[in-house]
This record gives C-alpha cells, structure tokens and sequence, in this order.
C-alpha cells in the first residue's frame, strides 16, 4: 500500500497509507499458492479461512470475500489495519520464505473497505436461546464476544463506562492508523446483530455487580486501562502525561481541537516520549503533529523495539528523533518543566525474553530539554470493575486469572484481552473473545 507524502501526513490526522486498489487487490490476491495445509489459518488468532477469501478476491467476487471473512470476523477493517500480520498469518506464509509473504493484512483491509462502500453483509444468526449475557467493556474483546454470542443466538448487553464504543480502537490508536468512522461503523455491524449497547454504564458503580450477576454468564473485557509510570522525580510537574492519558485526550477528546473543545493537552513544542512500542510510537507521532519536535527514548538498542517495523519507519519518516540505549532518571523543573535529565545503558546478559538486559553506565548522565514528556511503558488491567468482585482471583499484576476456557474463579464469569493477558495486540484479545464465548455457549447449554 502507497503511504501519503510525509509532508503531507504531518499535518493532519488523516490515514497514512491508501489502501489497494481493485487492480492491486486482485494482482496480488493471484500470488497465493492456495497450500492444501495453510499455515496462514494455524496463524491467525480467529481462524479466518485465508486462502478461500484470498480465492474469491482473486476471481473478483469481493462480496463473497467479505462472507467468508465475516465468518470468523466481525472487525475486518479494524484487523487489516492495526493487526501484526507480519508475526502471524503472514509470518506464516511459505512464500515468505524465500520470497514476499502474501499481503493478508492488505487484502482484508480491501474487502472490508469495498463491502462497506457496497452495502455490509451479515452472518447468519442462530435461534434465540432465551438466555441473557452481559459483556463488561466495549474493546475489541467485548465486541469480538458480543458479535459471537449474538450470533449463537444469546441476548447480549454490552456495557461501556465511557461515551463511545470501541474501546482502545477509539481512545488510544490515532485516527491515521486507525480512523475513527471505521470503528463506527464496524460497531455498529455487530450492534446490528441485536446487540444492545449500553454508554456511560460504569459496572460496579452506575450498574450493581449484584445486577451483572443477575445474567446467564458474564464476559468482562475491560482491557489494560491502568497507566504505568516510572516514578521518577518530577513526575508531578505540568505536562507529564501517561501515553494513555495523552492519547485518549487527543483521540476520544479531541484535546487536538482546542479550544472548540473544553479538554485541553499541553503542546509541547520539545517532547520526550519514554518507550519502544507501538503505543510510543503512536504518542511520538501524535505529539509532532500538535507541532512538537519530538524525541523517543528507549533503554535498550534499535534492533530491541518491540513496535511494529512499519510504524518505526513512519516515525522516523516523519521526523521523531529516536534515542537509543537510553533511560529517563529525572523530569527537570521547579513549577514549570524543563528538561528531562536520562542515563545511557549497556547492554547486558540477556533476559528471559531473550534479549539483553540494560544496565546503566555510571557518569553518562545528559539532559534533553522539553517541557512535555509523556511516558509510555504499558499498561496494566483495568482494576475499577476487578476491585468490586474481591471474589475474582487475580495474578501479581492485577490480571484476572482464567482457566483454558477462560473460566474466572467465579463460575458464570468469563474474562479474555488485556484484563486477562495484560496489554496485547487487539487480535489476541478477539481470539480470546471468541474462544470464551463458545465456552459460554457450552455451558449454558450443557445447564
């Protein structure tokens, strides 16, 4: 997919690459060899039947794609921008091997794009089983669940504490990854399938956790809305932000429009942003398009970034400085911000992750002026809901343990995505959505 020039796209919040043409779509929908053992399935986290809607892009029934996508899928859209298909369907694909993978991620983006320029198709529903369930969250895991259970003929309400749906897809991805009309409308693909949504419903607070436990089986997927910080000195002063505060208030806030509306977000004209992940990336480039010169620090070496490859070309594309084997030690500034004073690191024996672990080079201390730095190191799950159901057994971070059917210590409550997991990619969390909603199914109909 063509990307729009860079000095174009810094400007604005408007999506970054153009997506495929049909001509483009069908060229390379016509490289798949059609494997008779797809890897490309065995690598997708919900099971799309790759090769068959590969097939039908190829023959030019783009509709008939989007049937067999939605089959296993009811967030095409979202999937074929944001998904890390390098490390999945198409890290699988064996004409990667000593070729280019097949563009997966491309062609789905394609078929979903064109089916809803062209009128959006529907799986089938199965009959109603007069059974109730509640979904706590309305991310990708509560959606994903939410479509699967619907369409296994269950009455579905889906609660959201925040006034719109989608969750990490509306409030912490940016609009030229991600644009926020396609959320809309891939929300309301799954409400049409009878889903009731419920906004501004905090469970636990505007909802009684004695009322959620009224339903059949619950499904929490209230995602890793829990910000991280270093606890560095200064962490108090005026324009330090959580990745996830800074972004929620530009993308769901719009803090970017300022002053039309009342939330504002400090522009930095220098900023640091601490991390290496696709959340930093998003922070560092959201920052310089709010005209910030922007600086991203990361303690360990380039060839470390857990981000996707892509995304690091953009930003660097874009003009973010990025700073490697570095760490933050201080924020620098009586009541104004300054500076932020970092540390340089070496790298070390390697961690359990398998890559080396840094440690600080004493004496190589150096200051980067800025007067916003925005931290942005992870998350941890969501612990306002967790905290009402003390009866839910919780690991060291404060995840919600489940069992391998998703099964929580609570019998009728079900948890998958970040809640469960800690932070993850927005695919993992709908394979585990979907997997636990057919664990619901199995045990509502096994009672």
């Amino acid at each position: 997919m063509d990307d729009r020039p860079v000095e174009q796209r810094v400007h604005d919040f408007s999506e970054v690459d153009a997506g495929l043409t049909e001509q483009e779509a069908v060229l390379e929908a016509n490289r798949c060899l059609q494997c008779k053992k797809p890897l490309c399935i065995t690598g997708c986290p919900v099971t799309i039947d790759i090769p068959a809607f590969i097939r039908e892009i190829a023959a030019g029934d783009f509709r008939k794609a989007a049937v067999i996508i939605k089959e296993q899928n009811m967030l095409p859209a979202i999937c074929g921008r944001v998904c890390p298909q390098e490390d999945q369907c198409e890290g699988a694909c064996v004409l990667g091997n000593k070729n280019s993978a097949i563009a997966i991620g491309a062609l789905e983006r394609f078929v979903a794009d064109h089916e809803r320029a062209h009128g959006m198709v529907m799986p089938q529903k199965k009959p109603s089983t007069g059974r109730r369930v509640a979904v706590v969250g309305a991310g990708p895991a509560g959606l994903t669940a939410s479509a699967e259970l619907a369409r296994l003929g269950y009455h579905v309400t889906l609660f959201e504490s925040l006034h719109a749906a989608g969750g990490v897809l509306m409030y912490g991805i940016p609009a030229f990854r991600l644009p926020k009309e396609i959320v809309k409308a891939e929300v309301d693909a799954v409400l049409s399938l009878g889903v009731v949504l419920r906004l501004n419903h905090l469970v636990g607070r505007s909802v009684s956790t004695r009322e959620l436990l009224s339903y059949d089986a619950v499904f929490l997927g209230t995602g890793a809305g829990l910000p991280y910080f270093m606890g560095l000195p200064g962490e108090n002063l005026p324009g330090v932000y959580s990745a996830n505060e800074f972004l929620t208030r530009v993308n769901l806030m719009h803090a970017d429009r300022f002053p039309v509306y009342d939330t504002p977000v400090k522009r930095g004209s220098r900023v640091v942003v601490a991390g290496g992940g696709n959340v930093a990336m998003d922070a560092a480039r959201v920052a310089l398009r709010l005209g910030g010169r922007v600086t991203l620090v990361y303690r360990r070496r380039e060839e470390d970034l857990p981000a996707r490859g892509a995304e690091i070309a953009r930003a660097k594309e874009e003009g973010i400085d990025f700073v490697m084997c570095t760490n933050p030690v201080r924020i620098l500034g009586d009541q104004v911000m300054s500076g932020v004073e970092c540390i340089r690191m070496e790298m070390c024996t390697p961690d359990d992750s398998g890559r080396p672990e840094p440690r600080e080079i004493a004496g190589s201390t150096f200051t980067i002026d800025a007067d916003v730095f925005i931290a942005a190191i992870g998350q941890g799950p969501n612990p306002l809901l967790i905290s009402e159901l003390p009866e839910l057994k919780r690991g060291k971070r404060g995840n919600v343990l489940v069992d391998d059917e998703f099964r929580t210590s609570l019998r009728k409550v079900f948890a998958g995505g970040d809640v469960a997991t800690g932070a993850a990619t927005v695919i993992l969390a709908m394979g585990a959505a979907k997997s636990a909603a057919h664990a619901i199914d199995r045990m509502l109909r096994e009672e």
